[in-house]
């Protein structure tokens, strides 16, 4: 199979995992490609068994899918982990290096990873790597975007897109943070965040759909 077609599976699975409805939009959005190229991905993937399209533009990973993108976001994230811990990569550098590995390792070559490791729980980006989760995945992780006004809430997870991470960064944010929701635009939906120092944090609608938080 093709690098570009594990991309989208691995793309599908992080939002079906995600709490979010997996359409044509919110994959090019998360992948920056044109809906065309989304929609003409598609059609292979349909026919190899690993994706269902309904008329509805929702797209679900059948059971092949499933295993075959669960196998491949687990090797994405152990290399992120080796990266990050062992070569001291950044955070918001590291998911292109990973990319490559993870398309030229075998299964045996995962394992040794995941041993030499010590079987991490989680990536640098808060995912659950599958496997070693000890009973949680990522299902368990509520969107920001869906948090009430007056919540206490920690970062726990945070979308591996490298534009994002960037502007994430920008912002002051981190991962682990304590931050309260206080109060939400009627206007355009963006948030006001306030961190435990009492600094003010704007966030918009769609920075709030690639964080994800555990309520305090």
């Amino acid at each position: 199979m093709s690098p570009n077609k594990e991309n989208y599976l691995k793309n599908i699975f992080e939002l079906q995992h995600s709490s979010q409805k997996v359409t044509n939009k919110r994959l090019a959005e998360m992948m920056q490609v044109s809906a065309p190229s989304v929609t003409e991905m598609l059609v292979p993937l349909a026919k190899d068994d690993l994706i269902e399209h309904t008329p509805y533009n929702q797209i679900f990973l059948t059971k092949n899918g499933q295993a075959l993108a669960k196998d491949l976001v687990k090797k994405h994230r152990l290399w992120e982990v080796f990266l990050v811990n062992k070569l001291h990569y950044d955070i918001d550098q590291v998911h292109s290096a990973a990319d490559d590995l993870e398309h030229a390792t075998d299964t045996q070559l995962a394992q040794a990873l995941n041993q030499y490791l010590q079987y991490p729980q989680k990536c640098p980006h808060g995912g659950i790597i599958p496997g070693n989760g000890q009973g949680q995945s990522d299902d368990d992780d509520l969107l920001l975007s869906n948090i009430t006004e007056n919540t206490t809430i920690k970062i726990v997870r945070i979308f591996d897109n490298r534009d994002f991470l960037s502007y994430f960064h920008s912002l002051g944010l981190k991962l682990n943070q304590v931050l309260t929701v206080v109060k939400r635009s009627n206007f355009d939906h963006s948030l006001l965040l306030e961190t435990k120092e009492h600094q003010k944090i704007s966030v918009s609608k769609e920075l709030t759909h690639y964080i994800f938080v555990e309520k305090i």
